[in-house]
């Protein structure tokens, strides 16, 4: 009886193992799949294999500019939003054992608000012109600079604070806080600098460049490197801290590397993109869902997957109807939502 019953373990094991190498497959098929029509897709009718002669370096000089150097550097940079805001959503529903969690639930989409606010509405007030090309870098310059200032803020605190609920709260006050004074900012705020700021929350794929796109990328490679070091504590924090303690993990370490990672992948999207909302909180669910499992040995690549395809199914939409990004991924995301909120009960 025992044989047989261990012999039902192993082969449940292994048809779990064999279930999940086709999902990984598959998902990796359809994001390949999804990349190369999001580089097809477009204001400019391009036949698909001349996009894929210009991706080879051939057709014409106009085409493969398009190509390249608009519709690719865009793809890639839904890419690597999809992956950075997914896995940071599954990071913070760990660290805060809370499904309904996102990556900016520290405050990290609250500063780098702020920080756009004091550039785009408090430089008209104080008299300053600013030119497009210094608008552009100066916009992500102070969302980064804004959602770090955050983190820091909230490392300092996690040291001295042991209650990760209680650093969530302060994290949700913080960006009330912070709304506040954007408000008031944006109410004595002219109406040209009031429309960068308002397009700028709408959040935008196709206003990254490539210089910066070389910016991001080692960025959101760093925070995904931090990931993949936190994926043995986050399986431990599953039991809850005081389990995870009486195991030996460095509760606070392993918290500061999620913080630091979440920071980097979402500050970093959002710095470049603007706020993109709900995929750090669908994303994680549509892995679990798909996978069946709670190890992140799985999930993580998985979320990875599920994020870089939707967002850019996101992508794909919202240049097919010339639409902002954060619209699409709240109609995808709140169904999600919505489900798994109404089955928690």
């Amino acid at each position: 009886s025992i044989v047989n019953c261990q012999l039902s373990i192993k082969k449940a094991k292994n048809n779990m193992k064999l279930r999940n190498s086709i999902l990984f497959a598959l998902l990796s098929v359809l994001c390949t799949l999804l990349f190369v029509v999001d580089i097809a897709v477009g204001s400019v009718a391009i036949p698909l294999s001349e996009v894929v002669s210009a991706l080879c370096g051939g057709g014409s000089e106009e085409i493969r500019s398009i190509v390249v150097d608009i519709r690719l550097v865009r793809a890639i940079v839904a890419l690597l939003a999809g992956a950075a805001l997914a896995v940071s959503g599954l990071q913070m529903q760990v660290l805060f054992r809370n499904p309904l969690a996102g990556p900016y639930v520290l405050g990290v989409s609250a500063g780098a608000s702020f920080g756009v606010a004091l550039f785009l509405l408090g430089a008209p007030i104080f008299g300053f012109t600013l030119s497009p090309a210094f608008q552009t870098l100066g916009t992500a310059g102070a969302a980064w600079i804004g959602s770090a200032v955050v983190l820091l803020l909230v490392v300092a605190l996690s040291r001295r604070i042991k209650d990760i609920m209680v650093i969530l709260i302060l994290g949700i006050m913080l960006s009330s806080a912070v709304g506040s004074v954007v408000e008031i900012m944006q109410y004595f705020s002219n109406e040209a600098s009031l429309k960068s700021y308002v397009v700028w929350t709408m959040g935008s794929l196709g206003d990254v460049t490539a210089t910066q796109l070389a910016v991001i990328a080692p960025v959101i490679v760093a925070g995904l490197a931090m990931a993949i070091a936190a994926i043995k504590p986050m399986n431990m924090l599953l039991a809850g801290e005081r389990y995870a303690a009486s195991m030996g993990l460095n509760i606070s370490r392993s918290r500061n590397l999620i913080l630091i990672s979440t920071t980097l992948l979402a500050g970093t999207i959002t710095a470049f993109c603007g706020p993109i909302g709900f995929v750090g909180i669908a994303v994680p669910h549509i892995a679990r869902m798909l996978f069946r499992s709670a190890d992140h040995r799985t999930l993580l690549p998985g979320t990875i997957l599920a994020g870089v395809a939707m967002l850019l199914v996101g992508d794909i939409v919202a240049k097919s109807f010339t639409l902002p990004i954060n619209t699409i991924t709240a109609l995808m995301g709140i169904p999600i939502v919505i489900y798994i909120v109404t089955r928690k009960r």
